[in-house]
């Protein structure tokens, strides 16, 4: 019985390996037969090629040739070939150019080789029929041909050639709005009369795979840009009835859905790209559930309604889904690592001096408050201001999603920077922080009541000085705000002594603004100056501190205020080392020649000065 169960066991194997060859052969014919109809009609499906390309990517990732190739020198080679190969397929979904230029390159490789005939380009987009392009289309070409000229720069050169960044009518809005619509488009391709080669095309076309297949979708291209940022997903109406919109809604012909909705942030300006759309529902969720997922950073669900992460070039993204949000969104924040220096950041008459004031503050170990609302332009001042601070002292950074990126920017400081995890709060890592031997603490944003606490506690006693950011539209918000987490926490019961608590903290703040044209500056440097108690003003209803402001936006000119209050300057002053010292008294005094503040020859002043209040 023995032989005879052997012979039919084998014979049952060699069945199903003829079987499992048949079905492949089949199925490889069927794929044949199918691209030569497609050759016979006169379009090519970019979806038809799309799967093509995952099919042959499937290939050379998994297929086997260790009894291929004939020595070991040719078998390593190949085998590290698909390791990097991997290596690219996973990387390219983060955020990686490098990544990203390498599976397109070998996108436009297996195009040529088995796909795409020289005579065929045209079949897959009209390329040779501008009548016949759509307007993604035309923006896709365009995009090719100011990437290749411009890089990354290239739709901020676009932008600019094209004004799209100005206000213009729209036909569903009252007031002025920033869009860039269908026929702008259209004009925009036709201006440029754009020649490609049938290698350009095929790049072209390879992109267009690439985006629907690993990329982003419609946005893929865009994201790579020198913008400030890219959003999805929030405008549009969500599935409703149509009874349920008003009335004046009623009569469009084609209202844009949700998944219409593609917004980029360009130079403090929101600008919708109406002429894009991601297509339908399940495009959008695809891009929501893939954009955030680089460093493992956890799975998005009804439970999780949300997530914050950095990509791999060190953008930030946000994601939200429902029932946490009402649609599928996500939100892209890029953070220019170049031209970050002072004197590019601020122009205008008196920004020279407005830049060595704030290079003061830094020298003279202020801790400073950089406030202003989302866009401003907080967080990169704040990475600017860095370099001005001494390199002899230790930098920790506390931040809920890496995007100061202070060692790519000052690789030779030290520098060590923690972030929230599901597991490790905020607050863990400031208390951690004690015990790392940190002489500066940087903040990214005050978010929360408790870190609220620890920067205050921190900069007290943990730190020779502070820098945080935070949202706050005047003086008096930031002190209020801080004082009511000291309140919440239950750190003091008084408001009187919370609020006094806050002003011993607090030395500076600068507070940003950003106007209606998306210009970014400025609006003042004020100096927190405690009121001190004495027989006259000892009830609780006196003024625990004064607003002195010492620089002032006005009309495009920084005008210099109110001088800095004596004592100060004389801390600010033995902060610094003595040649910086020097110059810093050489400043103030050529800004408030009537103050004078002299110094002697043992470095005290001669003079004391009392700021009286504006």
């Amino acid at each position: 019985m023995g032989p005879q169960l052997n012979f039919i066991f084998s014979l049952f194997l060699l069945s199903g390996s003829l079987l499992s060859i048949g079905f492949v052969m089949k199925k490889q014919l069927d794929r044949e037969t199918e691209l030569i109809k497609s050759r016979n009609r006169d379009h090519l499906e970019l979806d038809y090629l799309q799967e093509e390309i995952r099919q042959l990517m499937y290939q050379l990732t998994t297929q086997q040739f260790e009894n291929i190739f004939g020595s070991k020198e040719v078998y390593e080679r190949e085998l590290n070939k698909r390791t990097e190969l991997k290596k690219a397929l996973k990387g390219c979904t983060n955020g990686s150019l490098e990544d990203k230029s390498y599976i397109i390159d070998l996108i436009s490789d297996l195009l040529i080789k088995y796909l795409i005939k020289k005579e065929e380009v045209d079949k897959v987009i009209y390329f040779d029929k501008p009548q016949f392009l759509s307007e993604k289309d035309m923006f896709d070409i365009l995009m090719f041909d100011y990437w290749r000229n411009y890089r990354t720069q290239g739709l901020s050169q676009l932008i600019e050639e094209e004004k799209w960044d100005q206000l213009q009518q729209s036909d569903n809005e009252e007031l002025p709005v920033y869009a860039v619509s269908r026929e702008q488009i259209v004009s925009a391709y036709r201006k440029r009369r754009i020649q490609l080669t049938f290698e350009d095309k095929i790049i072209i076309i390879a992109q267009r795979i690439y985006e629907n297949y690993k990329g982003f979708g419609v946005i893929d291209r865009i994201r790579d840009m020198s913008i400030d940022g890219i959003s999805g997903g929030v405008s549009g109406v969500i599935d409703t009835s149509w009874e349920e919109l008003p009335n004046r809604l009623k009569t469009s012909k084609q209202l844009p859905r949700n998944y219409d909705s593609v917004w980029i942030f360009y130079k403090g300006k929101s600008i919708y790209l109406s002429f894009l759309s991601f297509g339908n529902h399940k495009e959008l969720k695809r891009i929501c559930q893939n954009i955030y997922r680089y460093n493992k950073a956890g799975q998005l669900s009804e439970n999780i309604g949300y997530k914050v992460n950095e990509m791999q070039d060190g953008s930030r993204v946000v994601v939200v889904r429902p029932p946490f949000s009402e649609s599928w969104a996500f939100f892209v924040r890029k953070f220019h690592l170049k031209n970050i220096a002072l004197e590019h950041l601020f122009q205008g008459e008196g920004s020279d001096k407005l830049i060595q004031m704030m290079i003061f503050l830094m020298r003279g170990a202020r801790i400073t408050a950089i406030t202003g609302s989302q866009g401003s332009g907080k967080t990169t001042l704040l990475m600017s201001l860095v370099q001005h601070i001494y390199p002899t002292m230790t930098l920790r950074v506390q931040e809920m999603a890496f995007e100061l990126h202070l060692r790519k920017l000052y690789p030779y400081r030290n520098v060590l920077t923690f972030k929230e995890t599901e597991t490790i709060s905020g607050q863990a890592g400031l208390d951690l922080q004690k015990k790392t031997d940190g002489t500066v603490n940087i903040l990214g944003e005050i978010a929360t009541d408790e870190i609220s606490v620890l920067m205050l506690q921190m900069a007290q006693v943990a730190s020779l000085f502070t820098l945080f950011t935070h949202h706050a539209k005047t003086l008096k918000d930031l002190v209020l705000s801080l004082r009511n987490s000291l309140l919440k926490c239950d750190v003091f019961r008084d408001e009187k002594v919370a609020e006094e608590q806050v002003v011993r903290v607090l030395d500076f703040e600068i507070h940003m603004e950003k106007d209606s044209q998306g210009h970014r500056y400025i609006e003042r440097i004020s100096e927190i100056v405690l009121c001190e108690k004495n027989e006259h003003n000892f009830d609780k209803h006196h003024e625990i501190y004064q607003e002195n402001i010492i620089v002032q936006y006005n009309h495009g000119s920084y005008d210099f205020i109110n001088p800095i209050t004596q004592n100060q300057v004389e801390l600010m002053k033995k902060s610094m080392e003595e040649k910086d010292g020097h110059r810093f008294i050489e400043f103030i005094n050529q800004q408030w020649s009537e103050v004078n503040y002299g110094v002697n020859r043992e470095g005290s002043f001669e003079k004391e000065t009392i700021f009286q209040g504006n």
